[in-house]
């Protein structure tokens, strides 16, 4: 697939966590956020899909196990749903002067539908531009995982699969050689991380690669 570097320029006060379901994007943005805010940080962590009350129950529509969708609407959910976020908290955000910390953003949609679901890249890279206009996250910080160690975080979690979990192992095999090969096509967008290290290893190498970005962040 194409390099989507010619869609959007990334915005300096943003970042986003990406990976495979179970590789730990919750915790490390968790983390992240609270080490910049005991630097004097204003932080604002969001979510993909979700984020506005638009956004919430498109989240709900997407992930229960109940709704059968195609993959042209699920793409367009996910971009409806982005495009809510951007307008609505990213950009103001962006504009007021925060730091905006992404638990996913659009790099997943070219993970999941384009290599996952095998989808066009051409129409994908449209709707960025549709949904996101200028905003793009600066760098992105991949935590790869095996799809067999995904899968067992996802049964130790205790919680019941939701619809995009409930994918087959292919299609998750797909989807994280999408991200391998996105991050591949954009070095210097993208860091890669072993997501399989302890979530402190995970934690200071992410801190590693966001220093020189924001120099006054240690």
């Amino acid at each position: 697939m194409n390099s989507v570097l010619d869609v959007i320029a990334g915005h300096p006060g943003f970042f986003s966590l990406e990976g495979v379901d179970g590789s730990g994007k919750t915790t490390q943005l968790a983390l992240l956020a609270d080490r910049l805010r005991q630097q004097g940080r204003d932080v604002l962590t969001v979510r993909e899909p979700g984020g506005t009350p638009v956004s919430d129950k498109i989240r709900q529509l997407i992930l229960s196990p109940e709704n059968p969708i195609v993959p042209a609407a699920e793409l367009l959910l996910f971009s409806a749903a982005r495009a809510q976020l951007v307008a609505d908290v990213i950009a103001p955000a962006l504009r007021a002067g925060k730091i905006v910390l992404a638990d996913r953003f659009g790099w997943s949609t070219l993970a999941y539908q384009g290599y996952g679901r095998g989808m066009d890249p051409g129409p994908i890279r449209e709707l960025f531009r549709i949904a996101c206009g200028d905003v793009w996250p600066l760098h992105s910080f991949l935590l790869d995982l095996p799809v067999t160690s995904m899968r067992g975080r996802l049964e130790a979690g205790g919680r019941p699969a939701d619809r995009m979990e409930r994918e087959d192992s292919s299609f998750f095999d797909r989807v994280r050689q999408g991200y391998l090969s996105i991050a591949k096509e954009n070095p210097d967008r993208f860091t890669v991380i072993d997501a399989g290290r302890a979530p402190e290893a995970v934690h200071q190498a992410i801190v590693s690669g966001l220093s020189p970005m924001l120099p006054a962040f240690r």
